[in-house]
């Protein structure tokens, strides 16, 4: 039996919606739609690395670049030509009102601006130049230095430009509490663990580079004084976790000038040896930018040498990051070659590219041999899982995850390989890893199993509001279409869990939050590939009430988009300029629910044609992926090829079936 995930030949339920039929929806030529399949796919195919894997760059915000300048200057590895590069990119992103954004098309941040304004005054750059001049004043519009969040603070800290008391405390001794206690290193997530164990190194020896001559920040102070360097704003109310966290950072202050010897040294140790063992690949720890540039500083801290070998192979796995031309140098915050292939592979195979296609045999194959063998940190709150999963990057053995597990799965449940049985093998060790890590309440999480004490993200340190790591919608969704490619649906326990979890986390306006990507127009498609994988029926109220929101959401110009400040702000869901990523989400949401015939999907598609280059691709600017809400947003450079491929070819696949099922040439839901 055929399972139901497999939507390839599925008729779509019936009960089709329709628009007012006064908005007359555009003809589908059939032969523009298979040429722009067909150029798409020729194009991504021949994107195809020779090992079978698709990368390409993985774009944020200024943030890191600027970081990155002033770890050159910190290490005393100063590249005359990459400093030039990075700084004409500064200069080229810096908005015309003056500061730096975290997104395409927001305001001003605050702190992204300070890290700006720092790096090129490190690359001896005036203040009384123009272009700094309108970001000074931007800084201190905003009240300057001393608001920035915790993240700058260190980095400025180290740098001799605030006091170590500015920084909320992080003693080292916080890696010898035991995995029963109220806050342990496992009941934060993985960056937080990879990101915060280095820097609790650094806070426990509190190093001060000296900058060059002119290259402060005292113009930045604006009216304060210099004790409110260690001031942060309490919450209104006596009695909160903000409050009781506040209190216990004092206390943690006054330890930091009074340790005690034997447990400092203990600390140090344990999380020396902890980071250490997670540096030995060749992805650098945690595989993320900025754990990777906190273990650089915090082995100096430990007086490693810049010319040690371990210093020396970290520094260099971090120049991997860059991304050159003749002009401009920036850096990403990881790679995506993993992410990149197993969605590729899917798009190609809706496209109907046939299963054993030898681009499709190349790709899961250099898959295959990705899967980790590793008992990584997600061992010690599901002991009895065992390794099987897979991660983002190149290589990251301790931290599988469950987006990249499922969607790889997806993609190898699709395709036919010499090695079946070994395939077979593979996928049946996947699951003893992704189906132990189904957290109580029935969702799936990224990196651990029931990382979900909110409350943590009151602590100082975590300002950013991303310390944990709980369940999400569209991680759920993501999984239940893996087990419904493998045939697992409602009579699964599992499944049936991960279903009632969807339905509590639905908003009252019928979408879901899209924790990756953004934002309710990724979450919505990705728990609807879901429930139609898993068997739910489409014409549950609580699915439709999904697809009208979706259809509520169309711009006039036939396409989705949605902007992050949908995260600051949800009463903006859905709402931004079209993109070709957004768009063909909001599609594959509806096709996936059954919703074929629709106006809004013949315009969602018609706007998808328009805007098709002769070269195979779409033009897109936006940064439609998600790092960490209101934090960190990304920019993935085949987001916009591959998802549009596949919601193109998806609309083919069940318009043809539509039409043969009617047994004419046209349906009476296509007038």
């Amino acid at each position: 039996m055929e399972p139901v995930g497999v939507i390839e030949g599925v008729s779509p339920p019936a009960g089709d919606r329709l628009l007012d039929p006064a908005l007359s929806p555009p003809e589908i030529d059939t032969a523009r739609l298979h040429g722009a399949i067909e150029r798409a796919r020729s194009r991504l195919l021949a994107m195809q690395g020779p090992d079978g894997f698709w990368v390409a760059e993985l774009e944020t915000d200024s943030t890191l670049t600027s970081e990155y300048l002033m770890l050159r200057h910190l290490l005393g590895k100063v590249d005359e030509t990459k400093q030039r590069k990075a700084v004409a990119y500064l200069r080229e992103t810096q908005l015309p009102e003056g500061g730096w954004n975290i997104y395409d098309g927001g305001p001003n941040h605050l702190s992204t601006t300070v890290k700006a304004y720092f790096a090129l005054k490190l690359n001896g750059h005036s203040r009384d130049e123009p272009f700094m001049r309108r970001a000074r004043e931007v800084i201190l519009d905003q009240v300057g230095l001393l608001r920035v969040n915790v993240f700058t603070k260190f980095t400025l800290a180290i740098f001799g430009q605030i006091d170590w008391r500015g920084v909320p405390a992080m003693p080292i001794e916080l890696f010898l509490l035991p995995r029963w206690s109220f806050f342990n290193m496992h009941e934060i997530s993985y960056w937080s663990r990879t990101v915060l164990t280095p820097l609790m190194i650094i806070f426990a020896h509190k190093p001060v580079v000296p900058v060059p001559p002119g290259a402060d920040l005292m113009e930045l102070r604006g009216d304060l004084k210099a004790k409110h360097d260690y001031w942060f704003p309490r919450d209104p109310r006596l009695l909160s976790w903000r409050n009781l966290f506040l209190a216990t950072d004092r206390l943690l202050h006054w330890y930091e000038w009074h340790p005690v010897p034997r447990f400092r040294r203990l600390a140090m140790e344990r999380a020396t040896s902890w980071m250490l063992a997670r540096m030995q690949g060749e992805g650098g720890l945690g595989a993320i930018y900025p754990a990777m540039a906190n273990s650089v500083i915090a082995l100096r801290c430990l007086d490693y040498q810049v010319e040690h070998p371990i210093v020396a192979k970290a520094f260099k796995q971090i120049e991997s990051l860059e991304v050159e031309d003749d002009r401009t140098l920036n850096i990403q915050p990881c790679l995506s070659p993993v992410w990149d292939t197993c969605l590729a592979v899917n798009a190609l195979r809706a496209s109907g590219l046939p299963a054993d296609h030898p681009a499709l045999v190349s790709a899961c194959r250099w898959l295959l041999s990705k899967q980790t063998w590793k008992e990584g940190d997600w061992k010690v709150k599901v002991p009895g899982a065992e390794p099987g999963g897979w991660y983002f990057q190149f290589e990251n053995e301790f931290y599988p995850d469950i987006d990249d597990t499922g969607v790889v799965m997806t993609a190898l449940s699709k395709t036919v390989l010499p090695d079946d049985p070994g395939k077979r093998a593979a996928l049946t060790q996947a699951l003893k890893w992704a189906m132990p890590m189904q957290s109580r309440d029935g969702g799936w999480a990224s990196y651990d199993k029931d990382n979900n004490k909110l409350f943590l993200n009151e602590i100082p340190f975590a300002d950013h509001k991303a310390l944990l790591d709980p369940p999400t919608a569209d991680l759920t969704g993501r999984m239940l279409e893996m087990l419904g490619h493998l045939g697992r649906t409602r009579s699964d326990p599992a499944v049936m869990r991960a279903i009632a979890f969807l339905r509590r986390q639905q908003e009252p306006e019928g979408c879901w939050y899209g924790r990756w990507g953004v934002n309710y127009i990724y979450g919505t498609w990705s728990v609807l590939a879901g429930l139609r994988a898993s068997g739910e029926r489409m014409d549950e109220p609580y699915i439709q009430r999904a697809t009208d929101w979706l259809i509520s959401r169309q711009n006039p110009d036939g396409g989705w988009g949605e902007s992050c400040h949908s995260y600051d702000d949800p009463r903006t869901a859905g709402q931004g300029p079209s993109t070709a990523s957004q768009t063909a989400w909001a599609l594959l949401g509806l096709l996936h629910a059954g919703v074929v015939q629709h106006a809004a999907v013949h315009q969602g598609i018609d706007y998808l044609l328009r805007f098709h280059s002769a070269a195979g691709g779409w033009d897109e600017r936006g940064f439609t992926g998600t790092g960490f809400p209101r934090v960190l947003y990304l920019r993935y450079h085949l987001y916009s090829l591959y998802f549009p491929l596949w919601a193109l070819s998806l609309y083919r696949t069940l318009r043809q079936t539509t039409i043969a099922s009617d047994g004419e040439g046209a349906s009476s839901r296509d007038q």
